[in-house]
């Protein structure tokens, strides 16, 4: 008995460790390691997403169109915008030269992205109708997005903005990026490196050959930035979803140390609402991305200087883009658009009349001069137009819509042969008296729309807009034209 208490006293005398086997006790403390290094590891991430500058914005304020609410069904979007910031600033009040939607196919991985051409002519909010990038500048991040989600019939919750000195930063840390540049690039790129490399606070270095090359970061965000070239903003996007397409494939086959100096860097330069738990879930796939195909929207369209608006790009229609929009986002050869992006297709028409698409090479080869419109957006001043939705007509049913039915006014020009074409210029054909400066008015593009003597004026339907030589005044003052300051 008395060994037997004995032998008992020798295994209460060691702890459970020490009575383990040898094997155990490895696995253990590899368990162990792996474990407090897993810990580490999200306090680590955790804090370092602190850092972000995180907006949230309310699921009741998100607006998505009634038949768009299931479409794109195991996709997730997110609205990419890069902003003309010289100080970091990515509020409202600044322009969106990029205007990026990314569609992540959750099952395959497979991220196809399409640029939304800054100067696309679509409804920013409330049946005004102007280019797209004025969204961000008047009501930041959710106004974009609703801008977006309406015109576009998307789904989109998420957004992400970043300046392009921190894009710039990001290629440096990358180790620069190997681009083939054009010889007509160059001259364009030489001359605005400087203004990025003060804004981004780096030292200019001029390119001095055409063909491919190993680009900085400075050098690099500057031809995302070109737009002087032919093609415009057209070749511009184009650019610019290289130099993104580039910085995803050399960061994933970077090392940790070179991502958390990106993390350091970059994070306090970026504006979202993700989470810091869903960034931590996409980030853990993040070496399965590839990127997909990528496009530009419209890809049916025309451009034109209009009074009032600008330079501009028409979509011709914006109903049939947004068709072959859902067919490369999400493959979708059947998709029907919603009624309420037929009203804003037609309302288009209606403003700019009827137009034919130019092929891509046509455009491609086209260069494209700063209007005065385009000028005055830099000061970021608008005087709100008058919406389409306070017309008596409806846009619903046809392009012709805005014709003179005799509702409220009569024309004061009626003999004059601007307002005969197809009526598809006339503003306000069912809103009032109509009459315009011979550079203002509602002109229609090349369709008429209502230009006459030289008063300047439009009235109807109770309330009036400026004319004689820019009607609708305030039209171009968005935030969002060209520049020349561009790297534009």
């Amino acid at each position: 008995m008395a060994g037997k208490r004995r032998r008992r006293r020798r295994r209460r005398a060691g702890n459970w460790f020490s009575r383990l086997s040898i094997g155990k006790k490895i696995a253990l403390c590899m368990g162990s390691l792996v474990l407090c290094l897993a810990a580490s590891g999200v306090i680590f991430v955790a804090a370092k997403l602190g850092k972000l500058d995180t907006e949230e914005i309310d699921a009741a304020d998100i607006q998505v169109n009634k038949e768009a609410e299931e479409t794109g069904e195991g996709y997730t979007n997110v609205a990419l915008f890069g902003i003309d910031s010289r100080s970091g600033e990515l509020e409202k009040g600044t322009r969106t030269d990029c205007i990026i939607v990314a569609s992540l196919n959750n099952k395959t991985k497979e991220v196809r992205m399409s640029s939304v051409y800054r100067d696309t002519l679509l409804d920013i909010k409330d049946g005004h109708l102007q280019k797209c990038n004025a969204a961000y500048s008047f009501g930041g991040p959710t106004q974009a997005i609703n801008m977006l989600n309406k015109n576009l019939d998307l789904d989109i919750e998420k957004f992400a903005t970043v300046d392009f000195a921190a894009i710039s930063e990001t290629i440096d840390l990358l180790g620069g990026l190997d681009i083939n540049v054009k010889k007509e690039e160059i001259q364009y790129l030489n001359k605005f490196v400087g203004e990025t490399a003060r804004v981004a606070k780096k030292k200019a270095k001029k390119v001095t050959k055409p063909g491919k090359q190993h680009l900085n970061g400075v050098q690099a965000t500057t031809y995302a930035r070109i737009r002087s070239t032919a093609g415009g903003d057209f070749t511009r996007t184009e650019r610019q979803r290289l130099v993104i397409q580039k910085i995803v494939e050399k960061a994933q086959k970077s090392d940790f140390a070179t991502i958390n100096k990106i993390i350091d860097k970059l994070l306090p330069t970026i504006k979202t609402n993700f989470s810091a738990a869903e960034i931590l879930s996409y980030a853990k796939d993040f070496t399965k991305y590839k990127i997909g195909a990528s496009s530009g929207f419209p890809f049916e369209k025309t451009t034109d200087t209009i009074s009032g608006l600008g330079s501009i790009v028409i979509p011709v229609k914006l109903d049939n883009n947004v068709k072959e929009l859902h067919k490369f986002l999400y493959d979708d050869e059947n998709y029907k658009t919603s009624s309420e992006v037929k009203t804003i297709s037609n309302a288009v028409v209606a403003r700019v009349g009827q137009r034919q698409a130019e092929s891509s090479s046509t455009l491609n080869s086209k260069t494209y001069k700063t209007a005065p419109e385009d000028k005055a957006q830099e000061s970021n001043k608008y005087t709100p137009t008058r919406s389409y939705k306070n017309n008596n007509s409806s846009y619903h049913n046809n392009t012709n819509s805005n014709r003179n039915n005799g509702n409220s006014g009569t024309n004061s020009n009626k003999n004059n042969n601007s307002n005969k074409n197809n009526n598809s210029g006339n503003h306000s054909g069912n809103t009032g008296g109509s009459t315009g400066g011979n550079t203002g008015g509602n002109t229609g593009g090349n369709t008429g729309g209502s230009t006459g003597g030289n008063s300047g004026s439009n009235t109807g339907d109770g309330n009036s807009e400026s004319g004689g030589g820019s009607s609708e005044s305030g039209d171009g003052n968005t935030g969002g034209g060209s520049s020349e300051n561009e790297a534009e």
